[in-house]
């Protein structure tokens, strides 16, 4: 238990490129068919969580990225949220 907690803390520390790597070894090793049973049950197990981190840290920079609003004088008047999806 006190095992998983200090893995959980861990994963949580890594920078966003950390994990996306790491996700991507995961991944490679799982296709490569080499693994046993257990230890793929393990891998695939731990790239859902860094795969969950990963969307988490993404959905968080996409939420602080604001889109500045301007006027007809092309002078900036505020800013309001990034709709990424009307881009």
């Amino acid at each position: 238990m006190l095992k998983e907690k200090e893995s959980k803390m861990s994963e949580e520390k890594k920078t966003f490129e950390e994990a996306l790597t790491e996700l991507e070894n995961i991944v490679r090793n799982l296709e490569s068919g080499r693994v046993q049973l257990e230890e793929a049950v393990n891998a695939y197990e731990k790239g859902m969580a860094l795969k969950k981190m990963c969307e988490d840290r993404l959905a968080e920079a996409k939420g602080r990225i604001d889109k500045l609003v301007i006027n007809h004088q092309n002078e900036i008047t505020g800013k309001e949220p990034l709709d990424v999806e009307s881009c």
